[in-house]
C-alpha cells in the first residue's frame, strides 16, 4: 500500500493529514467542522483510501482549505510517479433526490470545474462556499483535472454527499493499477 503523510501548521491552522492508498476506506477525520468530517468519510468509504486527518484553526474556511491542500498533497505524494495507474475515473452516483457526475484527470495539471447547484447558505456548520472551494483546493493541491457537477436535486446535503461519492469512486478507478500498463499513463512519458 502506497501511504504519505503531510503536514501544515500556519499562524491559521495546524493541520495534518495521512493517507494510505489501496486500503478499506476507513476514516479517522476530526476537523471541527462537522459536515466537512462526514464528507471526508464518504470520501474515504468510497474510494477505498484510509484517511486521517486532525484540524485546528481560527477559522473553519481556513480549516477547510488548508485540510483539501494537505489531503491533495498527501495523495499526490503517495503516488509517486504514477507509472501503472489508470489516471482517469468517472462516476456518476444518486442520492435519494439528487444526481451527481464526476470525472478525474490525474494529469500533473490542476483544473476544477465545480457545479453543485446549491442553494442554500448553508449546510450544516459549514458554508456552501467553502465547499466549492474545497473542491476546487483539492484539485489545485493534487494537480488533477477534477469536474463535478450535479445534474439535479432537492436537498443540498443530499447533492453534496452524492458529489463526494461521485469523486471517491472516480478517484479509486483513476488511482488504481492497470495490469497492461508498465509505465507512465502519458504519450509523454510523465505526467
Amino acid at each position: 500500500m502506497k501511504e504519505a503523510e503531510i503536514s501544515r501548521k500556519t499562524f491559521e491552522t495546524n493541520i495534518k493529514v495521512k493517507v494510505k492508498l489501496y486500503a478499506t476506506g476507513s476514516a479517522d477525520v476530526h476537523t471541527g467542522v462537522l459536515f466537512l468530517d462526514h464528507m471526508l468519510s464518504s470520501l474515504a468509504t468510497h474510494s477505498l483510501i484510509d484517511i486521517f486527518a486532525r484540524a485546528s484553526g481560527d477559522l473553519g474556511h481556513h480549516v477547510v482549505e488548508d485540510v483539501a491542500i494537505c489531503l491533495g498533497e498527501a495523495i499526490r505524494k503517495a503516488l509517486g510517479d504514477s507509472t501503472g495507474i489508470r489516471r482517469f475515473g468517472y462516476a456518476i452516483v444518486p442520492m435519494d433526490c439528487s444526481l451527481a457526475f464526476a470525472a478525474v484527470d490525474l494529469s500533473n495539471r490542476p483544473y476544477p470545474k465545480i457545479d453543485l447547484k446549491l442553494e442554500g447558505k448553508r449546510i450544516e456548520n459549514m458554508p456552501c462556499e467553502d465547499i466549492y472551494h474545497f473542491f476546487e483546493t483539492l484539485a489545485t493541491s493534487l494537480r488533477a483535472n477534477i469536474h463535478i457537477w450535479v445534474q439535479y436535486g432537492l436537498n443540498d446535503h443530499h447533492k453534496v454527499e452524492a458529489a463526494f461519492k461521485a469523486l471517491a469512486l472516480s478517484l479509486r478507478q483513476a488511482i488504481s493499477t492497470d495490469p497492461e500498463r508498465m509505465n507512465v499513463p502519458s504519450s509523454k512519458g510523465a505526467l
